[in-house]
C-alpha cells in the first residue's frame, strides 16, 4: 500500500514543464502512451480510413448476398408447390390450346359460324373474313358479320357460338332497327308488309395455333428486324 501511495504522490508532483526531471518509470510510461496514441492515429489515417470505402462496399455486398440467399431459401422451401402450380398451368394451357384449330380446320370453322346464324333463324346479310394477324404462338382471324332477325334469334345465335368446340369471341356488337320487308303468308298475291326486324352487326374473332414452320419464320423475321434497327 505504501508503494502505491508513494507512486501516486510522485505522479501528483510531476512538473509537465520539466519532463527531463521525471523519474525513469514515468518518462517510460509517457513515451509509451505517446507511442500508442501516435500509432493509433496512423492506423486510423492510413489503414482504416483508407479502406473504409472498400469496407462499406463489402458490407453492402454481404447484405445483398444475404438477401439473395434468403430469397432462394424461400423459393427452395416452396419448390414443390411451384412445381404443382406449373403443372396445373401447363394442363390448363394445353386444354386451351386444343380448342384452337389448325390451319386446315379454319374453313370448316367458318362454315360452322355461318351455319350457327342460319340455324338460329337469322338471315345472313354479310359474312366477310378479314386479314389474319399473327401473335406469339397463335393467329387471329376477324370476321365481319351482319344478321337480321329478332332478339330471341340473336340470343340463340350467341348461345350457339358459345357452344362451338372452338374458341370464337364476339366484338363490336351493334343492334339497330331494321327496315326489311317480309311477304305476308296470308296474302294471295304476297304483298310486302313492313316488319320490326333488327339488324345485328358484329365482328367475330376466331383463333388458330401457328405451326412450327410459321413460328420459326416469325422468329426469323423478328431477328432480322432487330438487326436492321441496329
Amino acid at each position: 500500500m505504501n508503494g502505491i501511495r508513494q507512486f501516486f504522490e510522485q505522479l501528483r508532483n510531476l512538473d509537465a514543464r520539466d519532463v527531463g526531471r521525471w523519474p525513469f518509470v514515468f518518462r517510460a510510461l509517457a513515451v509509451g502512451l505517446v507511442f500508442v496514441i501516435v500509432t493509433g492515429l496512423l492506423v486510423w489515417q492510413f489503414v482504416y480510413k483508407g479502406n473504409l470505402p472498400d469496407l462499406r462496399k463489402v458490407e453492402a455486398e454481404e447484405q445483398q448476398l444475404w438477401n439473395t440467399f434468403d430469397t432462394k431459401q424461400r423459393k427452395a422451401a416452396n419448390l414443390e408447390a411451384y412445381r404443382q402450380q406449373l403443372a396445373e398451368i401447363e394442363r390448363s394451357f394445353g386444354a386451351m390450346l386444343r380448342q384452337l384449330p389448325g390451319k386446315t380446320e379454319v374453313p370448316s370453322l367458318l362454315v360452322d359460324i355461318s351455319q350457327t346464324g342460319l340455324a338460329a333463324g337469322l338471315q345472313e346479310k354479310l359474312f366477310q373474313p378479314g386479314s389474319e394477324s399473327r401473335r406469339e404462338f397463335y393467329a387471329e382471324l376477324p370476321i365481319k358479320i351482319r344478321l337480321t332477325g329478332g332478339y330471341h334469334e340473336f340470343g340463340a345465335f350467341v348461345s350457339g357460338i358459345a357452344a362451338l368446340p372452338r374458341i370464337v369471341t364476339l366484338h363490336d356488337i351493334q343492334i339497330t332497327q331494321g327496315d326489311g320487308t317480309r311477304r305476308s303468308s296470308g296474302s294471295r298475291r304476297g304483298v310486302a308488309t313492313p316488319t320490326d326486324e333488327l339488324t345485328l352487326d358484329l365482328t367475330a374473332k376466331t383463333y388458330r395455333y401457328l405451326e412450327e414452320s410459321e413460328i420459326a419464320e416469325q422468329e426469323a423475321q423478328a431477328k432480322a428486324a432487330t438487326k436492321k434497327r441496329r
